[in-house]
């Protein structure tokens, strides 16, 4: 299995390092666009209702897919034309990654692929809801971080 990530940027082993972590008989594909604050902000108003800039969104293309090996019969209209599986799309704001690169005192780019690997995991059905899904969602984000070259 593979993770086809569509984007702007390089996020070759954020990629890789997931493609170590999850299983499926085919490969999946996630888009990743990095915005400005007013983009990021109406996206926040218009698909959850809340009118704040916010760090990163995700927009899962799946449902009930937590913990679960992802296999190409389970998804068949989800299946794009290349044989890839779908699973949602991640927007990112610049400003806030660059701003909270430096509150927490590490690169852009240790933000920037943190921030990435925060949207994939729920586009894989993780969440933060409760603590200890919080607890297990930001496990899984250290590990493929730190398989990525992105440790703390």
């Amino acid at each position: 299995m593979k993770i086809i990530i569509y984007s702007e940027r390089d996020f070759t082993s954020l990629s890789k390092a997931f493609e170590e972590e999850f299983e499926s008989d085919c490969n999946l594909s996630a888009e990743i666009v990095t915005v400005d604050e007013q983009e990021i902000r109406r996206l926040n108003r218009e698909n959850r209702g809340i009118d704040e800039v916010t760090d990163v969104l995700s927009f899962p293309s799946l449902d009930g897919i937590f913990a679960k090996k992802l296999e190409k019969k389970n998804f068949p209209a989800d299946i794009d034309e290349e044989g890839n599986l779908f699973i949602g799309s991640i927007a990112i704001c610049v400003r806030r990654a660059e701003e909270q690169a430096e509150e927490y005192g590490h690169s852009f780019e240790r933000e920037l692929n943190y921030l990435a690997a925060h949207g994939i995991c729920h586009l894989l059905g993780y969440d933060h809801m409760t603590e200890e899904d919080k607890r297990v969602m930001r496990e899984k984000e250290e590990k493929v971080l730190e398989k990525a070259g992105y440790s703390r």
